[in-house]
């Protein structure tokens, strides 16, 4: 039998002996918690090396001694972890930490030791620890499981907590909606309301209890929106009436997305903000087609620029003149209409008309497909291949570098197989 206890570390000084992969996992944990760190082990790993480097640990290059524990030499210790590979060691370490009657984690062998470290995890404001009778295995199995149920509502993570007050800004990633943050998924299962975005990962929502109030904020190009001063004005009044909000978008909200403006109005109406950031389909789109946007090598650069209005219109403050001329990587959002003006303008100020481009629509979702192209010809193969938004435009080398490492193929993350290429843009 175990009696549970959550221990802080805060400032308290712990004993780390060895330093291979179990020290590896427990040292940075004990550190979170405030622990001062010594370890002793003739070798460590090179992250642990880092942390002593760094100054975070204080390392003996050694193996242990006798008196490391008791001895008060190292320094006066409330918890003691051996993980080494000799049993005699271990063995050694826990009998001089029984004497000193301090608790001591042996990773060797559970039955001798006179803690267990469990499997924790945290999620929706809770810390989970499981010890399932010292079986590393099943703890973190049911850690897992409680942490996932938290995090996604099913365990009703409303129920018995302290009631969230004011907005949470998330970014819901790049449409996936395995690829919204672990965070951004707490705060979800905590809403009262949600403001979505018709990008954001929606299938989400039907996992929400059935008195959180969903309000559709959808922007649709050329068609139906809803005004940005009109989404400000919704976020402050129900923050302001004791509600929750979350409001999702797809990507992070603060790439083109106004989550600065969103934060701007809630601050100024004394609304408390908390800002999620998401992954942002500039970058994920060409990585879930297999593009590095950067590439050692090829292109030690990446430009995001939003391409919602075309070049030469007064209202685009986007150089890209000076984005022709530069033999980085440049990334387009919000530009499939204008794929046409993109690429006449930067051949017109000298880019290469046989610079590679994809456009990846649907990015991460069972329905993403790729074109590829160069800037003479993506115009019209986009066209005869019917892409729409929303989509990511591509240009650069990089593109032909994922063709030469062969990640470019049929079925790739579930997805349609790519069309083109930018030496045969029919296929």
């Amino acid at each position: 039998m175990t009696y549970l206890l959550g221990l802080r570390m805060d400032g308290r000084d712990v004993l780390v002996v060895g330093g291979g992969r179990v020290a590896q996992r427990r040292v940075p944990v004990l550190l979170e918690a405030g622990a001062r760190v010594t370890l002793v082990s003739p070798e460590v790993t090179t992250a642990l090396a880092d942390l002593a480097a760094s100054g975070r640990i204080t390392w003996h290059r050694r193996a242990f001694e006798s008196g490391d524990v008791n001895g008060g030499r190292l320094a006066d210790f409330w918890l003691v972890h051996v993980a080494t590979d000799a049993p005699e060691v271990n063995a050694a370490v826990a009998e001089e930490a029984e004497a000193a009657r301090v608790w001591c984690v042996r990773a060797d062998d559970r039955h001798a030791s006179t803690a267990w470290t469990p499997a924790s995890g945290t999620a929706a404001g809770a810390t989970v620890g499981v010890v399932a009778n010292g079986d590393p295995r099943r703890a973190a199995g049911l850690r897992d499981a409680i942490t996932e149920g938290l995090a996604d509502g099913t365990l009703d993570a409303r129920r018995g907590r302290e009631r969230l007050r004011g907005v949470a800004l998330v970014g819901g990633g790049p449409g996936d909606p395995g690829l919204i943050t672990v965070r951004g998924r707490q705060l979800l299962a905590q809403a009262d309301v949600v403001v979505v975005d018709r990008l954001a990962p929606t299938s989400l929502l039907d996992q929400l209890p059935g008195d959180v109030e969903i309000i559709d904020a959808a922007k649709i190009p050329y068609g139906r929106s809803m005004a940005q001063d009109e989404i400000n004005r919704i976020l402050v009044e129900h923050a302001r009436e004791g509600r929750f909000v979350v409001r999702l978008k797809g990507g992070d909200s603060f790439l083109f997305g106004r989550g600065g403006e969103e934060a701007a109005a809630c601050a100024a109406a004394g609304v408390p903000v908390i800002v999620v950031p998401g992954v942002t389909s500039a970058f994920a789109a060409p990585a879930s087609t297999g593009i590095p946007v950067t590439h050692r090598g090829v292109s030690q650069d990446v430009h995001v620029v939003s391409a919602h209005v075309a070049p030469g219109d007064p209202r685009s403050t986007v150089d890209w003149a000076a984005l022709a001329q530069s033999e980085g990587t440049v990334v387009a959002l919000m530009g499939v209409e204008r794929v046409a003006d993109i690429a006449d303008t930067l051949i017109g100020h000298g880019r290469a008309p046989e610079t590679p481009v994809a456009l990846v629509q649907d990015a991460t979702l069972p329905t993403q497909s790729t074109v590829v192209a160069t800037l003479a010809t993506i115009a019209r193969v986009a066209e005869e291949a019917g892409v729409r938004s929303p989509a990511v435009i591509v240009i650069g080398e990089v593109v032909n570098v994922a063709r030469d490492l062969d990640i470019l193929h049929e079925g790739r993350n579930g997805s349609a197989p790519w069309t083109g290429t930018p030496d045969s843009p029919q296929r």
